[in-house]
């Protein structure tokens, strides 16, 4: 006899494998072909040209035209990305998704996979460059936090999953977005488009995983519904929230980021608040139709926690600077 569990995931694996009709749609949509797409090499001064030497001496020089939480920032952004494995492995383990087949889900997520990586190859190798890394230390904080993994409460359940993957890809758009300001303010316009071609894929590939969730809600609302509300009930976290340093606990570093991230306003609670508004209007939540009664509690719920929320975020402060991170050269 099939539990209701059982049910459950067996529907949500009907959606998947519908959903995954149209892969091959979603992926020329959403995704650029790899001979036309930018590469690391194209934004970063070339070893085999006469004056290398001199673009490496002007690229530290602006590096260190920088502030220290914004700098600080920008390897942590690095770090994050730099544990694009744990990201894919974990995607390959959802429900409705064949990692053994060739197509549908599984070739999304490892073209997916293969435009991520090139964020993490470039900046990590302009932050070497740069001459400020210790990148001994970086290097140890990204071997951590892809041996500790991932805890973001998804478990393997697609609808919670995708509803996290487009509210971190959103928020991951808006911090290089915010970096690549920082870098054109100071001067530093190479670093600026750096971050701002990471900035335009985060936010493609959260407009791809949006379309997902939408194409849920059109067959299955109420479980995505409730899928939606249980995300927002527990937190969205992001994907490096077990940062840290040697010597510290897991998680330990993550605090001191988000500090640094709130006094720069790379990524505060308003953003969280602005990107849960998003997700609300672009899904159409406040008139979806045919719930259950508990998909039009949830609904409820859900529009009314952005005003919630922004009564609490008033009321943080910003936080003074008390941390000096390993990864910034003394």
């Amino acid at each position: 006899m099939t539990t209701g569990y059982s049910k459950i995931i067996n529907n949500r694996i009907e959606v998947m494998q519908n959903i995954e009709q149209s892969m091959e749609e979603l992926l020329s949509k959403y995704l650029k072909s790899i001979e036309e797409n930018w590469q690391p090499s194209d934004f970063l001064p070339d070893a085999r040209n006469d004056n290398f030497l001199e673009e490496i001496k002007e690229l530290q020089a602006l590096s260190h035209e920088m502030s220290y939480d914004a700098f600080a920032v920008l390897i942590g952004d690095a770090i994050t990305e730099e544990a694009l494995p744990t990201y894919e492995s974990w995607l390959m383990s959802v429900d409705g998704i064949d990692q053994q087949q060739p197509s549908g889900w599984s070739k999304w997520i490892r073209a997916w996979t293969a435009e991520e990586n090139r964020h993490g190859d470039l900046l990590n190798k302009y932050l070497y460059l740069t001459g400020r890394v210790d990148m001994r230390q970086m290097e140890i904080t990204t071997q951590y936090l892809l041996s500790d993994g991932l805890d973001i409460k998804t478990g393997t359940d697609p609808y919670k999953n995708f509803v996290y993957t487009s509210f971190q890809e959103m928020a991951t758009n808006i911090s290089h977005r915010r970096v690549a300001t920082f870098a054109k303010k100071s001067g530093n316009n190479q670093l600026a488009k750096m971050c701002g071609v990471i900035a335009a894929d985060e936010a493609r590939h959260a407009t791809a995983y949006k379309e997902f969730v939408r194409r849920i809600f059109q067959i299955d609302a109420s479980e995505m519904m409730l899928a939606f509300e249980y995300m927002m009930k527990i937190k969205i976290v992001m994907p490096a929230h077990l940062m840290r340093e040697s010597g510290m606990p897991i998680g330990g570093l993550w605090s001191h980021f988000s500090d640094a991230a709130q006094r720069t306003q790379v990524y505060t609670s308003h953003d969280y608040i602005e990107i849960l508004r998003t997700l609300l209007d672009e899904w159409s939540i406040a008139s979806m139709t045919q719930l259950n009664d508990a998909g039009e509690k949830a609904r409820d719920y859900l529009m009314r926690l952005p005003d919630r929320l922004e009564r609490i975020a008033e009321r943080i402060k910003t936080p003074e600077k008390s941390y000096s991170f390993n990864w910034i050269a003394k």
